[in-house]
């Protein structure tokens, strides 16, 4: 390398235009000589004498002194020639140069342009009077302002917040300055610029950060997400251990250590391959399949495992083992054993307790049944869940269904009754979807369907069960999609109801048959209610019985004092086969004819009275009059057991009979002291609800309830513990 120093004569010192010809002059000896030509000032690296950007930014003044160097074959005259232009005045010889240097000086020009145009970073540049000179399509895109609307305004007039204009006051640049721009977060250099001792304007250079900002704070999630399973898994008292791919236990927490008492520094390092390589983690690994329930004795205790494989972009990277030790395991199911019996009759006492609430008035009844009943459906008022009303005709669906409309959030929408049954098929669909006009002859304008007039409201499908299969598909997909579509349109409407269904028939006999859709049943009866028929409820007839008579008599004028003893005996004998609505309809009767302020048992139908007798209830006939169940209310009829004892297939010939309840009574009793004597000796002998049950054949619910029933509840001695 040959170098030579040179003293700078020119007034201006290296401008622009004059480092413009010394780029030219240098990639001209360069060509010429076959070197590379360096210029160094001060204490600065050399740069190349052909880089225009760098040779303005030295800012080499008059009086101070350059070193030219070159490396390559020629460097001495190319060095020469070179120190001979810095010496001189740099004089334009010819036009030619004088083009060739303009071009330089246009061409970088449009480099640097086309640099700040491509930067990713926004760029605004003032000149010292606060005036946009440059705002790159970054700045536009980040502060969402054009640069036509900006360039040649002050700064501070049209940028809020701008502090351009204080650091060219200033002199001080403003290094990292965060601040908020609309929903972004920008971060920004403000640099003041100073030429020969005097500021020239200012520089800011921003950058919009929303994006490091997110990334910052979900790596700050997962930072406390990662803490917070650690603290899980160090706090659980099941055992757990990580399996890498190759089978090397990486992690136990202490309760594996516990369990198997052994130290992390004993455990961890293990290959599970080698040391149970018929183990749950070895086959988890393997097969790349969860393992669950394995029972296995290790370290003299016996635990049950499951080993699940750590799945990652569909290749197995290692295994999460669980471990219990099923002695605790053992004695929770012990513990609840013991306290299952009593925490469900508990339960079923609050339930009873729990008056259901005013909306439920009309209902008349006051059996465990009903409470249970009409406990379920206050519940299921509460939110928008489908409501499935099961029982036999006349039990009161729709009562019940009116109920549960004026006890929710929705009472204040519209209550829109179907009638499935009672609807031709063809119609059915536009009845409850609409139409459209055109739709079909005689649709002669648009129709809402019931479903459209129930918005906000509850919508009552009485007798589903008659519904068609071909609608139960259309009905499903409103359920499921929550929307509908009038017949004869194409647009669909969305549906804000809750749905109550109701029928007397068995659903469930009718999906076997297949004549009824299993999906839709189980999306019907998403919270079933069974209103029991009235002869399961007899000693609710009393209370119906004197309804009926106050509502009639009031109604039709007359004064009737009550009921003889001997006729509401007679009505609690019958089986009721048309239910509460029968019993209305015959005090209705009986009401209309009688003279007399008293109803008496001449007073009642001939073929109830002929009937009733016929069916005095005994131990061995073959239909009770009480017909009890030991379902829940919602519980489907086609798993209800029988209650009643011959229903159990359980005959007591007269003997037994005698033998039971002594041979005092040589004519028949009523069914309900039969059934108490009988209950009160089994809870003597027993002791307890369950062990009285099972000795009957009854459930320790029908037990409870009829020791309520016939107030013999301090006959059962509860066992301790």
């Amino acid at each position: 390398m040959y170098e030579q120093k040179v003293l700078i004569r020119h007034d201006k010192g290296l401008h622009t235009r004059v480092a413009a010809m010394i780029v030219q002059k240098s990639s001209e000896l360069q060509s010429r000589y076959q070197v590379s030509l360096f210029l160094r000032c001060r204490d600065r690296e050399r740069i190349p004498a052909t880089n225009l950007m760098q040779i303005v930014t030295a800012a080499v003044k008059k009086g101070e002194m350059v070193w030219v160097s070159a490396q390559g074959d020629q460097t001495r005259p190319a060095v020469w020639e070179l120190v001979q232009l810095l010496e001189s005045d740099f004089p334009m010889s010819s036009g030619r140069m004088l083009n060739q240097v303009d071009g330089l000086l246009q061409d970088n020009a449009l480099t640097a342009e086309h640099v700040f145009t491509s930067m990713a970073n926004g760029l605004i540049v003032t000149d010292e009077n606060d005036i946009i000179t440059i705002f790159n399509p970054a700045a536009e895109r980040i502060m969402d302002r054009s640069a036509a609307d900006v360039i040649g305004r002050k700064a501070s007039q049209v940028i809020a917040g701008s502090r351009m204009h204080i650091v060219t006051e200033t002199r001080q640049a403003e290094l990292g300055c965060r601040q908020a721009l609309g929903a972004s977060t920008i971060i920004t250099n403000r640099s003041p610029i100073i030429v020969d001792g005097k500021v020239k304007g200012a520089v800011a250079i921003f950058e919009d950060i929303s994006v490091l900002d997110k990334v910052t704070g979900e790596l700050q999630e997962v930072k406390e997400l990662k803490e917070r399973l650690q603290l899980l898994l160090e706090s659980v008292q099941d055992g757990i251990s990580v399996v890498n791919r190759e089978g090397y236990i990486t992690y136990v927490n202490p309760a594996y250590e516990g369990m198997f008492n052994k130290g992390k520094d004993l455990l961890i390092g293990q290959n599970v391959k080698e040391t149970s390589p018929d183990g749950a983690r070895s086959r988890a690994l393997s097969t790349g399949k969860a393992v669950s329930g394995e029972i296995r004795r290790k370290s003299g205790i016996t635990v049950i495992a499951d080993a699940y494989p750590i799945i990652i972009d569909g290749e197995v990277t290692g295994v999460v083992s669980i471990v219990k030790d099923i002695s605790e395991v053992h004695s929770l199911m012990e513990k609840l054993t013991r306290l299952a019996a009593r925490a469900e009759y508990l339960e079923q006492e609050l339930q009873r307790a729990k008056k259901p609430g005013k909306a439920f008035d009309r209902y008349i009844g006051q059996s465990g049944k009903v409470l249970d009943a009409l406990a379920i459906a206050a519940k299921a008022a509460e939110g928008p869940s489908t409501v499935l009303i099961r029982g036999e005709s006349g039990t009161g669906k729709e009562l019940v269904a009116e109920g549960i409309h004026a006890a929710g959030p929705r009472a204040k929408g519209p209550f829109i009754r179907v009638n499935c049954a009672a609807i031709p098929e063809n119609l059915l669909e536009s009845e409850l979807f609409g139409h459209e006009k055109g739709a079909f002859t005689g649709a002669v304008k648009r129709r809402m369907g019931k479903f459209e007039l129930a918005r906000n409201g509850v919508i009552f499908l009485d007798e589903i069960g008659e519904m068609d299969k071909n609608m139960q598909v259309k009905l499903l997909r409103a359920l499921q999609q929550k929307e509908i579509t009038p017949v004869g349109g194409e647009e669909t409407h969305r549906i804000d109801v809750k749905i109550i269904a109701a029928t007397n028939q068995d659903l469930e006999q009718m999906v076997a048959e297949g004549r009824f859709r299993e999906d839709l049943y189980y999306r019907l009866n998403v919270i079933p209610i069974h209103l029991p028929p009235l002869r399961e409820r007899q000693e609710d007839i009393p209370l119906l019985v004197e309804h009926f008579i106050e509502k009639l008599a009031r109604n039709l004028g007359k004064k009737i004092e009550g009921i003889s003893r001997e006729a509401l005996a007679m009505l609690m004998e019958y089986p009721w086969p048309g239910n509460v609505r029968e019993l209305e309809n015959i005090i209705e009767r009986v009401v209309t004819l009688t003279d007399h302020g008293q109803i008496d048992l001449s007073d009642l139908p001939v073929y109830l009275r002929e009937t009733g007798t016929q069916t005095m209830p005994s131990l061995t006939s073959k239909r009770s009059v009480v017909s009890e169940t030991d379902s829940d209310p919602g519980e489907p009829e086609g798993t209800r057991e029988p209650r009643s004892i011959n229903e159990a297939g359980k005959q007591y010939p007269e003997s037994r009979i005698k033998n039971i309840l002594g041979d005092s009574s040589p004519d028949l009793l009523r069914w309900e002291e039969y059934e108490k004597e009988i209950i009160a000796l089994a809870l003597k002998k027993h002791g307890s609800f369950n062990a009285a049950g099972k000795a009957l054949g009854l459930t320790h619910k029908t037990i409870a309830a009829k020791a309520r029933k016939y107030g013999i509840e301090k006959t059962i001695a509860w066992e301790k513990g």
